[in-house]
């Protein structure tokens, strides 16, 4: 099967890991609007890593209503209320994003933010994916 995003990789820039620089396709538009951590029920998990997996299990779960899944994710834009708690994620970060979206990795921008509409909300995560014609 074609690839049905290609990521775009300037000449000579060094490779990035864990994102894309950019992603192109051709195709439907999902816009998925923030994110966050909570399940069905309304539960946020403790801790950062267990967040980041539910949101992302949040925005497959929306993309699943549309026909798409992580293949389609063009685009990630990740907002956290703590920079420092990311980081300090890092190692246990990378398993809980390829048990989600395996090794797909689109475009991607993290941003530290004030804070987020839900208090218990410790990240939450925009998706922009693109279903082929």
């Amino acid at each position: 099967m074609p690839d049905i995003l290609t990521a775009l990789h300037p000449e000579g820039w060094p490779a990035p890991r864990g994102y894309s620089n950019a992603m192109m396709g051709r195709g439907r538009l999902v816009l998925v609007g923030g994110q966050v951590g909570w399940d069905a029920e309304g539960h946020f998990p403790a801790g950062f890593v267990p967040q980041v997996r539910q949101v992302l299990r949040n925005i497959l779960a929306v993309l699943a209503a549309g026909g798409a899944g992580p293949q389609h994710v063009a685009r990630l834009t990740w907002y956290v209320v703590d920079m420092d708690e990311y980081r300090s994620s890092l190692k246990e970060l990378g398993p809980a994003y390829r048990e989600v979206m395996g090794k797909h990795f689109p475009a991607m921008a993290l941003v530290q933010v004030v804070s987020l509409v839900e208090p218990e909300a410790r990240v939450e995560i925009e998706a922009t994916a693109i279903i082929p014609d």
